[in-house]
C-alpha cells in the first residue's frame, strides 16, 4: 500500500489539477485555440457533471451507504443501480467532466492534459484502493459488478 492511497481528498486533487490547468493555459499561450461559444459549452458540461454527481450521491444515500472517500470500508452495500449501472465511479467522473468544462472555458490545448492526469492519479491512489477494500468486504457480488460495469466510462 502506497502512503498516498486514500489520503488526499478527491476534491483537493480536483482543485489542484484545475489550478494547474489554469497555470498551464497562462504559461503556454501559444496552445490557445478557438472554441466556438466556449462558455455555453462549458456550462453544458458543468450542468451534466452536476446532475451526475448529485444523482450518484442520492443513489448512495438511497441505499444508506457512505459517500466518504476516505472510508470505503464503511460501505454497507454494493450500489449497482441508478447511475452506477453505467460507471463504477460517477462521482469522480463528474469531477472529470467539470475539468473538461474548465479546459473548454480556458480554450487552451495544453490545459486538457489535466484530464488524463486527474484520471491517472485518481485511478492509482483512490479508485484501485477502494476497489481492493470493497472486493475484500463484499466478495463475489462486487467482483461480478466489476466485471459488468466499467471503472470510468
Amino acid at each position: 500500500m502506497h502512503r498516498l492511497e486514500l489520503k488526499v481528498p478527491p476534491v483537493v486533487v480536483f482543485l489542484v489539477i484545475g489550478a494547474a490547468m489554469w497555470l498551464v493555459a497562462k504559461q503556454v499561450p501559444q496552445a490557445t485555440v478557438h472554441i466556438p461559444r466556449p462558455l455555453p459549452v462549458a456550462i453544458a458540461f458543468s450542468l451534466a457533471a452536476a446532475w451526475l454527481g448529485v444523482k450518484a450521491i442520492l443513489d448512495f444515500r438511497r441505499h444508506g451507504t457512505t459517500v466518504h472517500p476516505h472510508y470505503p470500508e464503511k460501505a454497507s452495500t454494493v450500489v449497482a443501480d441508478g447511475v452506477y449501472r453505467y460507471t463504477r465511479n460517477p462521482m469522480y467522473l463528474a469531477l472529470v467532466v467539470v475539468l473538461l468544462a474548465w479546459a473548454v472555458r480556458l480554450g487552451n490545448l495544453a490545459s486538457f492534459a489535466g484530464l488524463p492526469l486527474f484520471v491517472a492519479y485518481m485511478t492509482r491512489f483512490q479508485v484501485k484502493p477502494e476497489e481492493r477494500i470493497l472486493l475484500s468486504k463484499f466478495g463475489a457480488p462486487y467482483r461480478e459488478y466489476m466485471g459488468t460495469v466499467r471503472r470510468w466510462i
